[in-house]
């Protein structure tokens, strides 16, 4: 996140915020075969892990599209 530009990081930070609050407007997915999730934001592609139990949401890797799905 810190080599992020400082606008993308607010905007990655206030999609999080969105996400942790159930927002249903965003545009999150289930990876398929795989325990991962992707958030949408722009350009970029926010892959997290989520555990329902406990509400928890582990930020994997924030990444450009063209790069997000490569591994």
């Amino acid at each position: 996140m810190r080599r992020l530009d400082p606008l993308v990081q607010r905007r990655v930070f206030v999609a999080l915020d969105r996400l942790v609050a159930d927002d249903p407007a965003l545009d999150v997915l289930k990876l398929t075969g795989q325990d991962t999730w992707r958030l949408r934001v722009g350009d970029w592609r926010v892959l997290f892990e989520r555990d329902e139990a406990i509400r928890v949401f582990g930020v994997v890797r924030v990444l450009p599209r063209g790069r997000a799905y490569d591994r």
